[in-house]
């Protein structure tokens, strides 16, 4: 065998080891995959759970109008409450994702804040939010309990909570629609029920 020969062979055999390593890395990322859980919307402790009735609250929005926070609505309909400041630079972030997300599953959205109305009004035009959908008070929140932002609540057309908690992309806000479809507090909860429905 010439040197030639021998130096083809050797390297034959290490891209043969190479694409049996790949092979066997794929084979790895494709299980931890599939045990790692899609993160969801973070649920915290305090405030009305999950499936219970919204309180009823009657606040008004910057341009005047009444709203009604846990009515009904239109069947079919839901309200998206998301509960931002204009000191919090995730909020800022998840504004324009919000109005987009909301558009696109035919959701009602309403803005709440609790802060000085110069800097409400900042937010507002900075975003191209409507007066009428941003509530400014402590009185929804104190309500939720609502201790860290941003934080989102969904509401169903019967003003049950559908589903809630701390957002930070638009896959949590994904994940809220998928806890109202599937009757699960959170994406977490449909989970650890899976092997048990498939007993």
């Amino acid at each position: 065998m010439t040197p030639v020969t021998v130096t083809l062979v050797l390297l034959w055999v290490v891209v043969i080891c190479l694409s049996v390593a790949v092979l066997a890395l794929a084979r790895q990322v494709g299980v931890l995959h599939e045990r790692v859980a899609p993160a969801g919307a973070l649920i915290s402790g305090s405030g009305p759970g999950v499936g219970e009735q919204s309180p009823r609250l009657e606040v008004h929005a910057l341009a005047g109008n009444a709203i009604i926070v846990g009515g009904t609505l239109a069947t079919g309909k839901a309200l998206l409450m998301l509960f931002v400041s204009q000191t919090c630079p995730i909020c800022k972030k998840l504004i324009p994702i919000a109005l987009d997300f909301a558009r696109s599953e035919r959701l009602d959205v309403l803005f709440v804040g609790d802060a000085d109305l110069a800097e409400q009004q900042k937010l507002i035009s900075q975003f191209g939010i409507a007066e009428n959908r941003f509530v400014n008070g402590p009185e929804i929140g104190m309500t939720y309990r609502i201790d860290k932002l941003p934080y989102a609540v969904l509401l169903d057309d019967l003003g049950v909570i559908a589903a809630k908690g701390l957002v930070n992309s638009r896959e949590h806000f994904e994940s809220l629609i998928i806890a109202k479809e599937t009757g699960f507090a959170s994406i977490q909860s449909y989970l650890k029920a899976q092997p048990e429905t498939a007993k």
